[in-house]
Parts: C-alpha cells; structure tokens; sequence
C-alpha cells in the first residue's frame, strides 16, 4: 500500500503545479493548448489548487501516518 500511496501523492502534486501553472498564466497557456479561460473565478480555484498542492508538499511528511516517523509502527 506504501507504494501506491506514494504513486498517488505523486500525481496530486504534479497535477496541482499544472493547475497553478494553469491559474497563473492562464491565457497564454490556455491558448497554447487550444482554448481560453473564460472567467477569473476559474484562475482563482486552479490557483487554489496548485497552492494547495505545494502546502502538502510541505507539510505531507509530518501529517501522513504512513510517511510519517512512525509508519512501521502503523496496525492493521
């Protein structure tokens, strides 16, 4: 389970950074990948997003039971 866990965090933190990457230059991304951002509530929630994304980075390891110091201890 240890590895799926890590797989999944993973992909929730890069897909957070594309969706702050998405929020911050919106128009010219958007526009690249062949569409626009239709409203600035929109750039706000992927801002949000890709915040969140990078708060959990930051503080996954000491919150997470299983990567945590103490996650061989962890009963079933």
């Amino acid at each position: 389970m240890k590895g799926l866990h890590t797989i999944s965090f993973i992909l929730l933190v890069i897909g957070g950074l594309n969706w702050l990457i998405f929020g911050l230059w919106g128009t010219d991304v958007g526009t690249w990948l062949g569409g626009a951002m239709d409203s600035s509530i929109a750039q706000i929630i992927y801002v949000l997003v890709g915040l969140a994304a990078i708060y959990e980075v930051l503080t996954h390891k000491k919150n997470c039971k299983m990567c945590g110091s103490g996650a061989n201890q962890i009963s079933s």
